[in-house]
Formats: C-alpha cells, sequence, structure tokens
C-alpha cells in the first residue's frame, strides 16, 4: 500500500447557522504536495483553512489531516499544523520576538531557533520593536515565523504573500514555499501564480467544490470568478 494522504476530505460540510460554508468538499492531498484552493471572496476558503487547524468543527463528511479525523482526534492534530491567515495571530503591544518566544514556550521550542527565523525574513534588527510600530509587511513576515517556528508538517496558507513586495515574498519562499518540502494548502486569487505552485487544484464557489483534480486551466480558474 502507498502513503496515506496527508489531508482527506470525503464531502466535508461546515455550516454557519443556516448559511453552507462548504457543501460537500472532496480532496486528498499527497504528503509533500501543495493544494491550492482557488474561488472568490466568500466561496468558503478560508473556512476550510480554520477547518484544517482545528479551530472549526467539521459538520458533515469526513475530514482527516495527517490519518487523524476530525474532530475526534483533533488534540493529535494540532501541534502538526501551522497556519497563516488574514489575522497575524500576534499581540500587538508585544515586540516581535516577545511573541515568537511565547509560541515557543507554547511549543517546547528553544529561542535559538526565533533569531534564525527573523533573521532569515530580514527582521533581526527590528525583533525588539512593538508589532504594532512594524509595517503591514514586515508583521506578515513575522506572523510567517510564527507559523513555522514550531516546524509544522502541513501549512496553512491563506493568500500568504498578498502584503508583501517582491524581496519580502522571497524571503518567505524557504519558509512557506514549494522549497520547505512541507504538505501546503494555499488559497489564491492569482491563476497563474496559483496554478504554478499547484499539485492538486480545488476551485469553490458558494461552498461547493466546482473545480478539482491535479490539472486546471487559468480560464477554468477564471470561470469561478464570473
Amino acid at each position: 500500500m502507498g502513503e496515506a494522504p496527508a489531508i482527506e476530505l470525503d464531502g466535508l460540510v461546515r455550516r454557519y447557522g443556516e448559511r453552507t460554508a462548504l457543501d460537500g468538499v472532496s480532496v486528498a492531498v499527497p504528503v509533500g504536495a501543495t493544494l491550492v484552493v482557488f474561488g472568490p471572496n466568500g466561496a468558503g476558503k478560508s473556512t476550510l483553512l480554520r477547518v484544517l487547524a482545528t479551530l472549526l468543527r467539521p459538520q458533515g463528511g469526513s475530514t482527516r489531516v495527517l490519518g487523524q479525523a476530525l474532530p475526534r482526534e483533533a488534540w493529535k492534530v494540532r501541534g502538526r499544523v501551522g497556519l497563516l491567515g488574514h489575522e497575524p495571530l500576534l499581540h500587538r503591544d508585544l515586540t516581535a520576538r516577545e511573541n515568537l518566544r511565547f509560541h515557543a514556550r507554547l511549543h517546547d521550542v528553544p529561542f535559538e531557533r526565533i533569531d534564525a527565523l527573523l533573521d532569515q525574513v530580514g527582521l533581526r534588527l527590528r525583533g525588539d520593536e512593538p508589532v504594532r510600530e512594524l509595517s503591514r509587511g514586515m508583521v506578515q513576515r513575522v506572523a510567517a515565523c510564527r507559523a513555522v517556528l514550531h516546524e509544522p508538517e502541513v501549512l496553512l496558507l491563506d493568500e500568504p504573500t498578498a502584503n508583501l513586495d517582491p524581496a519580502a515574498a522571497d524571503a518567505l519562499e524557504p519558509l512557506v514555499g514549494r522549497t520547505s518540502g512541507r504538505t501546503r494548502v494555499v488559497t489564491s486569487h492569482d491563476p497563474a501564480r496559483g496554478l504554478a505552485e499547484a499539485d492538486v487544484v480545488l476551485g469553490l464557489r458558494g461552498g461547493r467544490p466546482e473545480l478539482s483534480g491535479a490539472e486546471a486551466s487559468e480560464a477554468a480558474v477564471r470561470e469561478l470568478y464570473r
């Protein structure tokens, strides 16, 4: 038998009250592969990431991450995934280094790794400034450091380079890009760039899967936004 998928969804359903945010989503992501999720605003992309991060409970179908069934075995998954969302999940009044030390303690990570990560994203000299005084792009870089601090096996990335200039985006590539070697789920509004990164594609509209598979065209992705 081959290696089990890192992520396996079969008919995933998630609702907010009477509104169905995800409706019958099925996809399998091999270990080390990148799933790119396309769709207009409100399609369910961020909800999908939050389900996979164990922040939201799936309400139908089957959801497995790293071989563990959600929500029953969510506690086995939380320390093995990293989330980089639209919200940086950082304390604005703490410095970048203090934020990362807080997360290091949660995951029993040595502090030495913090300086190495800040250096990698060009922020070692800004590490003792409060997050509220950093630019939006700098905050995104600190949030990326937080997401990978504990060496997660799976990365969940909500448009990870949306606020970054090209140089900053390049600095994040070893942490959260394809070269990181991790299984990744990446949301994107950019058909060309997203398809270039994707091993597996999922297109959502209104919470429903309308495009799937390992091969998809830019024209098919753009059709999701019409």
